[in-house]
């Protein structure tokens, strides 16, 4: 599928609450990001305020583990130090995280459950969006699972294996289910179906730097 040139858009960064802590001690902290909010800086002026700066200015030395987009709200986890963003860096690595995310997306997904197993890479006439490459992509695997069916959407758990850039966003797409409110990949109708990106980061599991105890993060879904 063809994808259409992004969308621009106004940054304008929700403000209340700053921070939402989840948890907090001396080698992780986890935040709930909002929507809307970048992860990190952009490049251009303007973009400056992001998770990891307000991070940085309340918690000096706060290590940046993993991104979340701008649009997609959820469990963010930050490291305390070096030597936690590394252990936790090659989790997400190796995929020895747990990583769920819930999304509501266009029309009635008929299938209970599934698998979609595209590779992915950077849509070099439309950046940042992805696109399926089968030649060069890197591989992409999302597990998926029907939450609810609603008269024209599907809310779904999704799973995914792999932590490529819009990963969920490209592959709901391909089954032929774009995420409602889909600045990127959705076309003007399902783009105004909701007020926001409907994909949300619900739950991760990591194991803690000291100790490697199992931990699971959970943050309900606002939508």
């Amino acid at each position: 599928m063809i994808a259409s040139a992004p969308r621009s858009f106004d940054y304008d960064p929700p403000t209340d609450p700053w921070l939402d802590v989840l948890h907090e001690d001396e080698t992780i902290i986890v935040l709930n990001k909002p929507s809307g909010l970048l992860s990190v800086a952009g490049k251009q002026p303007g973009l400056e305020d992001c998770l990891m700066a307000r991070a940085e200015n309340k918690w000096p030395g706060a290590r940046l583990i993993h991104r979340l987009d701008k649009d997609t709200s959820g469990v963010f986890i930050i490291g305390r130090h070096h030597r936690a963003q590394r252990h936790i860096s090659r989790q997400f690595e190796s995929r020895r995280t747990t990583k769920h995310y819930v999304a509501r997306v266009d029309g009635l997904v008929m299938e209970d459950q599934g698998t979609i197993d595209l590779p992915l890479a950077t849509d070099p006439a439309n950046r940042p969006m992805q696109h399926v490459d089968r030649l060069q992509g890197r591989p992409a695997i999302t597990h998926w699972q029907v939450l609810d069916r609603e008269a024209n959407a599907t809310r779904l758990l999704l799973r995914p294996e792999t932590g490529r850039s819009h990963q969920l966003r490209v592959h709901m797409r391909e089954l032929g289910h774009t995420i409602l409110g889909d600045n990127f990949y959705a076309d003007d109708r399902v783009l105004a179906m909701a007020g926001r990106l409907q994909l949300h980061a619900l739950g991760l599991t990591v194991r803690h730097p000291d100790g490697g105890t199992p931990m699971t993060f959970f943050t309900p879904q606002p939508f």
